[in-house]
């Protein structure tokens, strides 16, 4: 019972290993994932801790494969991952990975780095083609310009480059002014994007020509050129010195892209042959730094020669613990076995709740709300069952039920292979971490769907109405038109036949069709959300008493479990069997004088018993209600007082009898016998404040009662939004599929299998989506606030195991 219902039982230990084992065995327990180390050095930062320069190799070694993955997934190669784990590699072993990182991460920046260079140089080579190329038009274009222009004041220079395409409009206006309408600029665009060697990235660039007179306009250009980022290029002045550059440039860009692609070529036969061994290294690195950083919580005894560490783990799991540390000490070939030494200790410790793939949904559920105290009872059990029926109740549609348990048994089913793709998506990943709470919401809202007789918002009639319409109105045509001429009739259940008996199986189909269908379900629904929740919540109560018996305090269950108990069954409890004592008393003769319960129940606590429009359920019903009041309200000052003044009087009888032992000893501490907790001679372990126990038993006496009555309220979110979940189905039924179901034509077929796809639409994405979010919402809280806080305190801290198990599924990144 232990390992389900209650956190595992902890213990602290010490471990004494040798230096020289310390490393492997410390190996051996990362990969069995069962003990959490403490910090012996809190006092120490890292800088000061023994394997401080061990843990800043493998951060460095770190730093280079991550640069090695980065070359990769830059160059789109994907990284094999075959699921192998690796062992650990010595601590010798470092020097060889280390040389191994060292010398690929050297390699691939040379090759970076030539491969810059020469991308580089190609662009200048490729942006003086297209200088070459473009010059002559541009030259043929100035000719007669310059003739007619520039004639009288001699010979016109020039400068050719290349400059960004977005910036030409700031450039050209920027040489108009500087130069005050002296110069003249050609520009033209180069269609195809270039390669930009530094960032990779394809940018649109415009060659250009600026024709010019004098050394001061010359200098003004080149700055302008220069202050736009412009590459200039030379550029000969006769057609044929263009002609000859334009061959050379042409012959020493087809040796230059050889050159590049023998580069590009050898870059890609690295990085194909890191990413085969990338992970594994990877895992390897990442479990040397974990090992020497669990390392530097350990402490070392003086001589040297041993470490020694403090682990809480499992008490089930010491074996296992022991037989790890002899693998360990086996594996690092020393001849002195580590040791393990169970510790007493008055910390308390972290709470370990052993989960698998089915109930860990489930248990993060519960730790959301807070992590459990040590030992006490653990709620995940139970809200394996109530978590999802109490969705169901809100959520209960049949067809709506089916559509979600086929997506979760999709999920269920496939599980290795989606768990293999390792999908990063946020959403998709919470939704598949909960696929078996998300089946079980589904296969609960189909049982409740069939209570309810609710199916895509119509009824099934399976097994035949109840009521019969021939048994009322006869079988003659006579009293026939009355059925036909009528919209709207009422059925007599008092009438011999007209009603033969309840639904086999839920409700009654009949009530689909009924003007006060939303009457009769309001009233079922409504009583049923009170009696689940009313047995909810003392079910919660009662699991509180197996965590007052196993923390063996009498007192808290006399004076908490039993009137916290009786107060809520003798006013909630007696609400629950008034509704079931009316639904099987009154019958369809009487049923119009059945008294209204919420109005009984008030005239309860008011104590008013004459009210003419409310006759008693039952004879003795005021000596009943009356006693019960009176009990409920005696329950108050036992939680309230009593409790209280047993404490006060528990502590000064302890105080006393230590006392007494220490004045009957002679300067010895010893165990008390009357009092064995004790020990004479020291001060009480703990002191108690009358004051603080007062407004702490106040507190929790207050909100108990009063969350009795809003608890209560609280469960009624089950009727609203199971009401609220039909009514959207049927709005939805009746003003979008309703529509192409009333044509029996062609056309009305086409049109139908249009609006069907709108209706799967909006079912799947408002009634499924949105309304099972809702649902889930409210059934969480149902569990935090209405159920587990009559018995979980969720006070503990995690036991979180040093473990390399993260580091495999790639959540450590130290």
């Amino acid at each position: 019972m232990g390992d389900l219902f209650r956190s595992e039982e902890m213990t602290l230990a010490q471990l004494f290993m040798q230096s020289e084992a310390a490393y492997c065995c410390v190996s051996e327990l990362g990969e069995l994932g069962m003990v959490q180390f403490r910090d012996l050095n809190p006092d120490a930062n890292v800088f000061q801790r023994k394997f401080v320069n061990e843990v800043r190799r493998c951060e460095e070694m770190d730093r280079k494969l991550r640069f090695v993955e980065k070359e990769i997934r830059k160059a789109s190669i994907p990284i094999v991952d075959t699921g192998e784990n690796p062992e650990v590699p010595f601590p010798r072993d470092m020097i060889d990975l280390e040389a191994t990182f060292e010398k690929l991460e050297n390699e691939l920046k040379e090759i970076n780095t030539n491969q810059e260079a020469l991308k580089k140089n190609f662009l200048e080579l490729t942006e003086l083609k297209h200088i070459l190329r473009r010059t002559q038009q541009f030259f043929n274009e100035v000719r007669s310009l310059s003739e007619s222009i520039f004639c009288e004041a001699g010979d016109m220079e020039f400068v050719a480059g290349v400059i960004g395409r977005e910036r030409i409009p700031m450039f050209e206006r920027m040489l108009w002014r500087v130069c005050r309408g002296n110069v003249f600029l050609r520009q033209a665009d180069i269609e195809d994007p270039l390669e930009d060697p530094g960032t990779g990235d394809r940018v649109y660039k415009s060659v250009f020509i600026i024709f010019f007179q004098g050394d001061q306009l010359k200098n003004r250009v080149k700055k302008i050129c220069e202050g736009f980022r412009a590459s200039l290029y030379p550029c000969p002045e006769t057609p044929q010195e263009r002609k000859d550059m334009a061959s050379g440039v042409n012959t020493r860009i087809d040796d230059l892209q050889m050159v590049l692609n023998q580069t590009e070529d050898h870059r890609q036969r690295v990085l194909q042959a890191a990413a085969k061994t990338l992970r594994v290294w990877f895992v390897k690195v990442r479990k040397m730094k974990a090992i020497y950083h669990t390392l530097n919580l350990c402490n070392i005894d003086v001589t040297q020669k041993c470490l020694i560490a403090e682990v809480w783990c499992p008490v089930c799991d010491l074996d296992s613990i022991q037989f790890a540390l002899r693998r360990g000490t086996e594996r690092s070939g020393s001849t002195v076995p580590s040791i393990l030494n169970r510790m007493q200790t008055k910390q308390t410790p972290p709470t370990y709740n052993k989960t698998n793939k089915f109930t860990s949904g489930f248990q993060n559920i519960v730790d959301a709300y807070g992590i459990g105290t040590y030992r006490e009872m653990n709620p995940a059990p139970y809200t394996i069952i109530t978590f999802p029926f109490l969705f169901a109740v809100m959520f209960g549609d049949l067809g709506h039920g089916v559509v979600l348990t086929c997506a979760a048994l999709y999920l269920v089913l496939r599980e290795r292979q989606l768990f293999a793709k390792k999908i990063d998506n946020e959403m998709f990943s919470m939704v598949f971490a909960g696929r078996y709470i998300i089946l079980l919401m589904g296969i609960f809202s189909i049982y409740t769907g069939i209570i309810y007789n609710d199916c895509f918002s119509k009824s099934l009639n399976i097994f035949g109405s109840g009521w019969s319409v021939k048994a009322m109105f006869g079988e003659n045509g006579a009293n026939w038109t009355c059925v036909i001429r009528n919209a709207v009739l009422q059925l007599d259940p008092n009438i011999k036949g007209v009603f033969s008996g309840p639904y086999p199986v839920g409700i009654d189909p009949i009530w689909n069709i009924a003007t006060n269908k939303l009457t009769f379900l309001n009233s079922f629904k409504m009583k049923m959300s009170v009696i689940l929740g009313v047995i909810h919540m003392m079910f919660g109560v009662t699991v509180g008493l197996f965590n007052h018996i196993y923390f063996k305090k009498p007192i808290n269950i006399f004076l908490g479990f039993i009137p916290e108990i009786v107060f809520m069954g003798s006013l909630f409890g007696y609400l629950v069997v008034l509704i079931f004592y009316k639904w099987t008393t009154y019958t369809a003769a009487i049923s119009r004088d059945a008294p209204s319960l919420l109005i009984a129940f008030i005239n309860m606590f008011l104590f008013n018993y004459n009210d003419p429009t409310n006759q008693p359920l039952y004879t003795g019903q005021m000596a009943v209600q009356c006693l019960l009041v009176v009990v409920a309200i005696a329950c108050v000052p036992c939680m309230l007082i009593v409790k209280t003044v047993v404490l006060r009087h528990q502590y000064l009888l302890r105080k006393r009898l230590v006392c007494s032992c220490a004045e009957s000893d002679s300067g010895h501490s010893t165990p008390c016998t009357t009092c064995p907790v004790l020990t004479c001679h020291n001060p009480l372990s703990v002191q108690f404040n009358l004051g603080d126990v007062a407004i702490n038993q106040a507190i929790h006496t207050i909100e108990y009662c009063l969350g009795c009555i809003s608890n209560t309220a609280s469960y009624l979110r089950l009727w609203a939004l199971s009401l609220a979940h039909a009514q959207l189905s049927e709005v939805l039924w009746s003003m979008v599929m309703h529509l192409g179901l009333s044509s029996r034509s062609l056309a009305g077929f086409i049109g139908l299998s249009i609006i069907f796809f709108f209706f799967a639409t909006l079912t799947v994405c408002i009634l499924i989506i949105m309304e099972g979010l809702s649902a889930f919402l409210h059934a969480l809280r149902l569990h935090w606030v209405e159920f587990q806080n009559k018995f979980y305190a969720g006070q503990g801290f995690k036991f979180i195991p040093f473990s390399f198990d993260s580091i495999l599924d790639g959540k450590l990144d130290e």
